[in-house]
């Protein structure tokens, strides 16, 4: 199956979340793609211990899933484009929903 998963939130515990769903679906044989908008592409900065945002999505893109960012939300925040932010489109979040079999919302 090809799952969608679109982050919208700065909440940390939340984000944590759906990184984990996201490796667990992984973890199944699913495709999975993420795509960071608006306060999601914030979740490095709010990463801690108990909640670790980047440790669960270095683990999502190790074990092959995909990332991408608002690249509007990303420049709004003067944030730099990174491999676990990386700067896309509209159109590329149209795309993942578009193939996907299945989109999540955070």
């Amino acid at each position: 199956m090809k799952i969608g998963i679109i982050i919208s939130t700065n909440d940390n515990e939340t984000s944590w979340n759906a990184f984990r769903y996201a490796n667990f679906a992984l973890g199944q044989k699913d495709e999975v793609k993420i795509f960071l908008a608006g306060k999601g592409v914030e979740y490095q900065s709010f990463s801690t211990e108990k909640f670790n945002t980047v440790q669960q999505a270095e683990k999502f893109l190790q074990a092959g899933g995909k990332i991408l960012a608002c690249g509007t939300c990303i420049k709004s925040r003067n944030q730099q484009d990174s491999e676990m932010c990386p700067i896309s489109t509209m159109k590329d979040m149209y795309e993942i929903i578009k193939e996907s079999d299945k989109v999540v919302t955070f």
